[in-house]
């Protein structure tokens, strides 16, 4: 994903190989590209206010929509302050294969001379900021209806330092499978497979809504769910296109490949329903065409259109089967398919890159060309995420469970969250 640790090993392969010292002169600021950056990182922002909030929101019932948009609203809020303090250095400060260090903290050094490649540093951490705030508020929508407020803020602070700001170092920031040579463009493994091995945990340790199983549980509002959708697809090109971290040709490839994978991974998802149920849904073509848009973050800096349109047919049948079959035979309550869709389309999209990368797009190759070691290398970054995920996704909701206890009492469940905990209601 991000430009400057190439340019860095560039720079010191070409000097080594006795280049020109120009090679090694000092990145200059750029205009195109930190215009480009400025306007990608507002698509991020747009993706999660509005864009999540909308598409959670509309799917769950009337009494909780207020929560949800409320939860997602102070995540966005908090998740800025927390990368400022410490969430920003932890992934890309100079540190261990494992962690950054603490000397970014609150941003310390930076000014509006310091660079990051061909941007100002600046932009560069507010563009991350805009990945650390998505990220917790995609784990949402595993845990409505049921999960008290300031237990879902103290969990989501604890994760994003110690589980989404580690990962992102070990992928972008220096860290060991960024070494191992792990392809993750714009953020399946760190945004998605993270987001939805973090929603499946939180999902079991809670347990299920009460009437799970015997009362009726449809969304109050596609019409919401839809914007929403729509408003991630819009914000995504920044999301993809803008991780080249430059103007160029490579974040044109990135944009095209992933309205590709997006639109078939919604025809697929259409199309399975389809046969599957007689009849396709509004909320099913919007669903798929999320699965699509995950499914391709981690190929759309390697791939090219043809394998984008593979990556996303795949994701919308698979997404679609575990959404829709796996969770229902294994009784665990999703609520709005995190798993289903960031952790299934996350997992797709990371094996996936190692199969259709091409080197020409983004300088490695993949299985289709000659190098079936990518997909093992995949396969181990995926591994090393799931279960670091996990682990710790766990211990720090016991440690929560602790403290403030975890769960809504029954009473304030059945009500609804909009009243119990907030006070305020859509009539």
């Amino acid at each position: 994903m991000n430009r400057w640790p190439r340019m860095a090993i560039m720079a010191l392969g070409a000097g080594l190989v006795g280049a020109a010292p120009a090679l090694a002169a000092e990145p200059t600021l750029d205009k195109g590209d930190t215009a480009w950056m400025l306007t990608a990182t507002a698509l991020v922002l747009l993706m999660t206010i509005p864009g999540v909030a909308l598409f959670y929101g509309g799917m769950v019932r009337k009494k909780n929509v207020l929560s949800v948009l409320m939860q997602v609203f102070a995540i966005c809020c908090v998740m800025s302050i927390v990368w400022m303090m410490i969430g920003y250095s932890l992934a890309f400060a100079e540190g261990t294969p494992y962690v950054g260090g603490l000397s970014k903290m609150f941003f310390a050094g930076m000014g509006v001379d310091s660079l990051q490649g061909t941007i100002p540093e600046s932009v560069f951490a507010t563009f991350q900021m805009t990945f650390a705030i998505i990220t917790p508020a995609l784990i949402v929508g595993a845990l409505v209806d049921r999960m008290k407020f300031g237990a879902l803020l103290l969990f989501m602070i604890l994760w994003s330092i110690f589980v989404y700001a580690p990962v992102t170092h070990w992928v972008w920031g220096g860290g060991f499978l960024m070494g191992d040579g792990v392809l993750d463009y714009a953020g399946g493994t760190v945004v998605h497979i993270n987001a939805g091995i973090a929603g499946l945990v939180a999902c079991l340790v809670l347990g299920p809504r009460i009437g799970y199983r015997t009362e009726p549980m449809a969304p109050h509002n596609l019409t919401l769910t839809v914007i929403g959708a729509s408003l991630l697809w819009v914000g995504w090109f920044g999301f993809n296109a803008g991780s080249a971290v430059a103007a160029d040709g490579r974040a044109g490839m990135a944009m095209l490949v992933t309205q590709i994978a997006t639109a078939a991974a919604a025809v697929a998802w259409m199309l399975a329903e389809w046969i599957a149920k007689g009849k396709p849904s509004v909320l099913g073509i919007a669903s798929g065409a999320v699965a699509g848009l995950v499914a391709i973050t981690p190929a759309s800096g390697f791939v090219l259109p043809n394998g984008a349109l593979v990556i996303g047919l795949a994701a919308g049948i698979l997404c679609f089967w575990a959404s829709v079959y796996v969770k229902n035979w294994l009784g665990y309550d999703d609520s709005l398919d995190v798993f289903g869709v960031h952790g299934v389309g996350g997992i797709v999209g990371a094996i996936l890159t190692g199969v259709f990368a091409v080197e020409a797009v983004g300088g490695t190759a993949g299985l289709l060309e000659g190098n079936p070691g990518q997909v093992w290398v995949q396969f181990m970054g995926i591994v090393w995420t799931v279960i670091w995920c996990a682990v710790a996704t766990f211990v720090i909701l016991m440690i929560v469970k602790a403290i403030t206890g975890l769960r809504v009492d029954r009473d304030s469940e059945r009500e609804g969250l909009d009243l119990a905990l907030h006070g305020e209601a859509v009539q």
